[in-house]
C-alpha cells in the first residue's frame, strides 16, 4: 500500500474554511482551516490561528481604543469572508506543497484589493469635491487660521530642537489577516503532507529543497519584567526586561536557569514589603504613613507579556535588583546570563519639546540620548541588546548609536524598523544602520516574504530576530518559522501565561527532536 501510495495524485486543496476566534487576551482573530483530497477523500489536514497586533500606544484614549477594537472586529470579519469566499475559489485544486505558486496567488490577490480601495478613495474624495465649491469661495475662514495659528509656541520650540516629525503608521487594509493566515495554513499543510515537521519544511523552502545537515536555535529572550510606563513610579526608559540564557547551555538549562532568577525576583520583591511602583510617592510620606498593610504588593499582576509588572525611579535601581537575585543564587550577570532592554522610544516622545522623557520631568534630545545609552553599556556591560533605543525617524542618531556601541551590544529596530513589505521592496530602510530587526508574522505577511527577507539579512550580515505580537493564540507556529528561517534571537514574552507558554514548550520539543537525530549545532 505504501509501495502504490507513491504513485497516487498529490493531495490538493479543497477547500479553505475561516473562522473568527479569540487570541489570548479575548481578542477577535481569523483562524484558517485547510482541506485536501487526499486519495478521493476530503480530510482536514491543519488549522491556524493569526495573531493579532494593534498599533495604538499603551493607555490610549478610551476613544481611540474603542475605535481600535471596530477596526479590529471588522477586519476579521472581513478576512472571514476572504477566506470562505474568494480564496476558498482561488486556491481550490493547487497542491498544498506549491507554496511559491499559493503565495503568488495571494500576492496578486492582496494587490488588486489594494488596488480596489485606492480606486474608492478616489472615487469618494471627487464626490467630495464636487460638494464643496461653495465653502472653497471663502478661504479666510476665521476658524481654520484660529486652528492653525494656535500653535505658535509649538513651531517655536520645533525651530529651536527640529526634529523628524513621525511617519504615519503604515496602513493596514481591512481584512488582510486573511493572507497571512491563509500563506501560513497552507505551509502547514504541506509539512503534513510532507510528513515533516513544520520547522524542517519552512528550511528546506528556505534552501531550495536542500536539507540542512545541521540547525541551530534561536537564543530566547524571555520577557522577566513589565515595567508600565503610567505608573507613579518615574523610570519611563524601559518597557521590557529580558534575559538571554549563555549559548553553551542547553535551551532546557537556559529556561531552568531563568526560572530560578524568576522566583529569586519575586521573592525580593514581595519581602520589601510593598511593590516598586508606590516607592514615587515616598518623599511624600505616602508609602510610609500607609504602611505594608494598607496596600498589599500586586506582585502577581501578570502582564499580556506573560511576565510580572512593576515601575521604578531609575535604571540603577532595577538593575540593582536583577543583579542581586542574580548573586543570591550564585550567578553572575554578564557571565551566566545577559540582560536586554526593550526601551520603545516611540513611546517616550515629547512632540511639543521635540525630546525624549526618559524619567518624570527628565527629557532628552536624540543626541543625548545616544550619549545615555553609552554611558548605560559601559556601565552595565552584561546588557547585551538594545531593543528601539531611538525612533526610526531619528536615522542620523541610529548611525552615531551604531558607531558607538555596535560591537558591545546589539542595536535592535522592532517598532523603529518598517513593515514587512516595505523592508521587501526597499531594502535598505532603517536596516544599515542596526544590529538586527525584530520581524512579526501579522496582517498580509506571507511566509515567502519571511524567506525572502531573512535571506537578505543573512546577506547583509544582519540578525533576524523573530517577535511575538501583543495578542498572541495558542498557535504555536512561529517557533517553527524561527528555526526553519534559521533566527538568532526569539522574542516570545515570559514564563506566564498558556499561549506564551506553548511557544516555549514547542521550542524545548524540537531541541530535543534535533538531539536525538544528530542534528542540533
Amino acid at each position: 500500500a505504501n509501495y502504490f501510495s507513491k504513485f497516487s495524485k498529490p493531495p490538493v486543496i479543497c477547500k479553505l474554511v475561516g473562522r473568527k476566534v479569540l487570541d489570548g487576551i479575548g481578542q477577535p482573530t481569523l483562524e484558517v482551516e485547510i482541506y485536501c483530497t487526499v486519495k478521493n477523500y476530503e480530510k482536514r489536514i491543519c488549522s491556524t490561528i493569526m495573531a493579532s497586533h494593534s498599533q495604538i500606544p499603551e493607555h490610549a484614549l478610551p476613544e481611540t481604543i474603542e475605535a481600535d477594537e471596530k477596526e479590529r472586529k471588522d477586519s476579521v470579519n472581513t478576512a472571514v469572508g476572504w477566506v470562505n469566499e474568494s480564496l476558498n475559489t482561488l486556491l481550490r485544486g493547487l497542491e498544498s506543497t506549491d507554496q511559491c505558486q499559493a503565495d503568488k496567488m495571494l500576492g496578486e490577490y492582496f494587490a488588486n484589493k489594494v488596488q480596489e480601495k485606492k480606486e474608492i478613495q478616489k472615487r469618494e474624495e471627487e464626490e467630495a469635491a464636487k460638494v464643496t465649491p461653495v465653502p472653497a469661495l471663502c478661504p479666510p475662514a476665521p476658524i481654520p487660521k484660529q486652528k492653525k495659528g494656535g500653535r505658535p509656541v509649538n513651531k517655536v520650540l520645533v525651530a529651536e530642537n527640529p526634529i523628524p516629525p513621525a511617519e504615519p503608521a503604515e496602513p493596514v487594509l481591512c481584512g488582510s489577516l486573511a493572507i497571512g493566515g491563509t500563506s501560513l495554513a497552507i505551509a502547514k499543510a504541506g509539512a503534513t503532507i510532507s510528513h515533516v515537521p513544520l520547522y524542517l519544511y519552512i528550511a528546506l523552502l528556505k534552501h531550495d529543497q536542500e536539507s540542512p545537515k545541521e540547525m541551530t536555535l534561536p537564543l530566547p529572550m524571555v520577557t522577566l519584567l513589565n515595567c508600565e510606563k503610567n505608573l507613579s513610579t518615574k523610570l519611563k526608559l524601559v518597557k521590557e526586561v529580558m534575559l538571554i540564557p549563555p549559548v553553551e547551555l542547553s535551551l532546557k538549562q537556559g529556561i531552568e536557569r531563568i526560572q530560578d532568577i524568576q522566583k529569586e525576583v519575586t521573592r525580593l520583591l514581595e519581602s520589601s514589603g510593598e511593590r516598586p511602583g508606590p516607592q514615587a510617592d515616598s518623599k511624600k510620606g505616602k508609602a510610609q504613613s500607609s504602611g505594608k498593610k494598607a496596600e498589599p504588593p500586586p506582585l502577581k499582576i501578570i502582564s499580556h507579556l506573560g511576565c510580572l509588572t512593576t515601575g521604578y525611579d531609575n535604571l540603577e535601581q532595577l538593575l540593582l535588583l536583577m543583579q542581586t537575585a542574580c548573586k543570591n543564587i550564585g550567578l553572575e550577570l554578564g557571565t551566566d546570563m545577559y540582560l536586554a532592554i526593550n526601551c520603545a522610544a516611540h513611546q517616550l516622545m515629547d512632540y511639543d519639546k521635540g525630546k525624549y522623557e526618559i524619567l518624570t520631568g527628565t527629557f532628552k534630545n536624540p543626541d543625548e540620548m545616544v550619549a545615555m545609552y553609552v554611558e548605560m553599556i559601559n556601565n552595565f556591560p552584561f546588557i547585551i541588546a538594545l531593543i528601539d533605543p531611538l525612533r526610526k525617524e531619528d536615522r542620523e542618531q541610529w548611525s552615531s548609536i551604531c558607531c558607538a556601541l555596535g560591537s558591545k551590544c546589539y542595536l535592535i529596530a522592532e517598532d523603529a524598523a518598517t513593515h514587512i513589505s516595505k523592508l521587501k521592496t526597499d531594502q535598505n530602510i532603517n536596516i544599515a544602520t542596526c544590529s538586527g530587526v525584530v520581524l512579526k508574522y501579522i496582517n498580509q505577511t506571507k511566509v515567502s516574504d519571511l524567506i525572502e527577507l531573512t535571506g537578505i539579512l543573512d546577506g547583509q550580515r544582519h540578525i533576524t530576530i523573530l517577535g511575538s505580537p501583543d495578542g498572541e493564540s495558542l498557535d504555536e507556529s512561529l517557533v517553527d518559522l524561527a528555526v526553519g528561517l534559521g533566527a538568532r534571537f526569539l522574542k516570545l514574552g515570559g514564563l506566564s501565561r498558556g499561549e506564551r507558554v506553548a511557544k516555549y514548550n514547542r521550542l524545548l520539543a524540537i531541541e530535543e527532536e534535533l538531539a536525538a537525530n544528530g542534528t542540533l549545532r
